[in-house]
């Protein structure tokens, strides 16, 4: 009985032998160092960010104006490298998953063939009668401490299955979460790729002003007065086009106002601009319609995500006919319960029509394309029966310009459902 007592004793604390972790303890370490450099990095972008607000309430200048180019130049690139980083981090979190998945599984596997082992052992002598036991053991004092003693490895017997449950347990974890890790490391690569294009178009952007204004404020000066000319009388052209859409607003066909049925596009909220009759709006910045949603400040390269899940009706960029005089690069989203939102002056566009996105996914990234005074959001939201996406001549411009219309009637304010 001893014999079998021992070897029962031999397997249930064999099963808890440790396994060596040294590969796992070094990935931690790594990903430590990645996360330490992100932090860095990310104070980097935060200062940057906080000197482009500052340019941002300064007078528009050739001076200031190169200086926003720089700043959002560099900007731009220690988001990429704070990208990177991120990859780097996430792909060794991938890595010390599969290894902990691997070792876990060794140690259940382990832990189960001496469970099996210690239970066949159990089983084949659990026959024997307590007589045999008080024969075999050389009377009571001798049975008694048998007794005890399997009573301990029973106990422990118990503690080593809810061990080998909790691996099991933690294994059905680690691999949700290397799959979590998988989706994020291939986001990452996305957004990686996105900023590399935004900086490449930056710099073709950045020396295109450069030749225009030939480092002259009189050339900056007239650049800006060219392109207002522009917007105003593009703006008016849209506006005449508008007003001869009919249209009737159905209450009945839209969210309650208040209801919070939208989400904000920016993870970050500062309002620039308001909806309808702004400051900015009666000095004749839209031709008297007033302003037709809300502007968010939101730097050059900011992921600008869904306001709710919906179908992409149409995507577009209007500098391609009419450079600097309206959206710049837009998208239109369809939502189901009466309402669509309009995303405008955007610096890359992530999604295309037909496409359905869900609350919150990134479509796109902010930035200053079309008639901007300065890198934002253009966000409006309009009554879905009321809105289409036009095709038409335009006469200020010479080309078709493709972009939503609506009669004034169907834009909403934005802040009555965010």
């Amino acid at each position: 009985m001893k014999r079998i007592i021992f070897t029962i004793v031999f397997f249930v604390f064999l099963t808890s032998a440790y396994v060596v972790r040294a590969d796992i303890t070094d990935l931690q370490s790594k990903i430590s160092e990645r996360n330490q450099q992100i932090a860095e990095l990310e104070k980097e972008i935060a200062a940057y960010q906080g000197e482009l607000d500052k340019l941002g309430g300064e007078a528009n200048s050739l001076k200031n104006a190169i200086s926003e180019l720089d700043i959002t130049r560099r900007k731009l690139l220690a988001e990429i490298t704070a990208t990177e980083s991120k990859i780097s981090a996430t792909t060794l979190s991938i890595d010390s998953l599969t290894e902990n998945i691997s070792v876990q599984q060794v140690r259940i596997g382990r832990g189960s063939a001496g469970l099996q082992k210690t239970l066949r052992i159990l089983a084949e002598n659990g026959r024997e009668s307590m007589a045999e036991i008080f024969l075999n053991e050389n009377g009571f004092s001798g049975a008694w401490r048998e007794a005890d003693t399997l009573r301990v490895v029973q106990a422990r017997l118990a503690e080593r299955v809810r061990s080998v449950k909790e691996l099991k347990a933690g294994l059905e974890s680690d691999r949700a979460a290397l799959d979590a890790k998988r989706k994020e490391l291939t986001a990452l690569k996305g957004e990686l790729a996105d900023r590399k294009r935004i900086a490449d178009s930056q710099r073709t952007e950045q020396q295109s002003f450069l030749n225009q204004t030939k480092n002259k404020e009189a050339n900056y000066q007239k650049l800006l007065d060219t392109r207002l000319a522009l917007r105003e009388s593009f703006a008016q052209e849209l506006l005449e086009y508008e007003l001869q859409l009919k249209f009737e607003l159905d209450p009945s066909r839209l969210p309650q106002a208040g209801s919070g049925v939208l989400r904000w596009p920016l993870d970050v909220v500062k309002i620039t601009q308001y909806f309808g009759n702004t400051a900015f709006a009666k000095s004749g910045a839209y031709n008297g319609s007033g302003h037709n949603g809300i502007d968010l400040r939101a730097s050059i390269g900011t992921p600008v995500k869904s306001s709710l899940s919906g179908i992409v009706k149409g995507v577009g960029d209007t500098d391609k006919t009419c450079a600097g005089a309206s959206y710049g690069k837009w998208i239109l989203i369809e939502h189901g319960n009466g309402l669509s939102t309009l995303y405008a002056h955007l610096s890359l566009i992530r999604v295309s029509e037909g496409q359905s996105v869900s609350t919150g996914e990134v479509i796109g990234y902010s930035g200053v394309t079309g008639y901007a005074t300065g890198p934002h959001l253009h966000f409006t939201v309009f009554a879905t029966q009321g809105v289409s996406i036009a095709t038409r001549p335009s006469r200020v411009c010479g080309r078709n310009y493709i972009l939503p219309v609506a009669n004034p009637n169907a834009y909403l304010n934005p802040l009555s459902y965010l």
